[in-house]
């Protein structure tokens, strides 16, 4: 494996192990998929992008659901996959920054066609229909194209119309200042989990429930923040009713799209050299934090 792979199997699996809010972790399952199924949709997208340098985009997304469907039998990653095949590409050239903007200006019809398969093959939860550029048929515009008319609902689709500025900008500086900030790995994603959900509300809240419910759980995470946490105890308190809350309607409201985005953070981390393998940080975050 090369460490392209390496750097976003790892990512995978440390966001999924993090004890996030409403997500599925290692202490935590969904009754349609577990911790393991993302375990083994981390592997996946790891050996899918291992070769991202010298695959097209849409191709290194197809790959990705194709070798997840083939292990997991569900979709575990397909939001994970559309993050990272632009970023692995072009840490593959010129670096992450320097690299990803040409590599979001070639993006052509056919990249959107691929990732349009891989999107039916995964069959995402909440996944609607649009007058304009719709999954279920054909596109007839470059990805980057059709991701800029979906920025407005998508955070997604929203980093591939911004040059992922999102990532770079709040996401990335949030993963850091956990790091400084709680001294552990699982805290340092669950600081940039807050910020990002706390910032934008959720996409795969907002198709299955409601952009009010999305809204709802942004200001919740913004309280957690805005009472102290991991030191204060009402913010620990308030964490623990974010997650209760998130969890009341199934896994309906599970913020599953900034997941997504945390798990591009802590590739550019990796890929960057801010975080270095083997960690210079522990990965529990202490029981006065939790």
């Amino acid at each position: 494996m090369d460490l392209i792979g390496l750097y976003a199997q790892v990512a995978c699996v440390w966001e999924a192990s993090a004890r996030k809010p409403g997500n599925v972790h290692r202490y935590r399952d969904f009754e349609d998929s577990g911790y393991v199924d993302f375990l083994v949709g981390a592997a996946a997208a790891g050996r899918a992008l291992e070769g991202a340098g010298g695959r097209p985009v849409g191709q290194t997304v197809l790959e990705g659901v194709r070798h997840t469907r083939r292990v997991a039998g569900n979709n575990t990653n397909l939001g994970v996959l559309l993050l990272l095949a632009p970023l692995a590409k072009a840490a593959a050239a010129e670096g992450v920054r320097a690299g990803l903007p040409p590599v979001l200006d070639a993006l052509d019809v056919a990249d959107a066609a691929a990732v349009y398969e891989a999107i039916r093959l995964a069959k995402p939860a909440g996944l609607g229909r649009v007058p304009e550029q719709d999954v279920h048929a054909e596109p007839t515009q470059a990805l980057r194209e059709v991701m800029a008319l979906a920025a407005d609902r998508d955070l997604v689709a929203r980093q591939y119309a911004g040059g992922f500025r999102e990532v770079f900008d709040e996401g990335v500086p949030a993963l850091l200042r956990g790091l400084e900030e709680t001294g552990s790995l699982e805290g340092a994603i669950l600081f940039c989990h807050l910020q990002l959900l706390a910032a934008h509300p959720d996409s795969l809240i907002a198709r299955k429930r409601g952009p009010a419910e999305a809204e709802e759980a942004s200001r919740r995470a913004r309280r957690v923040l805005d009472e102290g946490w991991p030191g204060a105890s009402a913010g620990r308190a308030a964490l623990d009713d974010l997650d209760a809350w998130l969890r009341a309607e199934g896994h309906a409201r599970n913020p599953g799209t900034t997941a997504d985005l945390v798990a591009a953070c802590l590739f550019v981390a990796l890929a960057e050299g801010s975080i270095e393998l083997p960690p210079r940080y522990p990965w529990p975050l202490g029981p006065h934090h939790g």
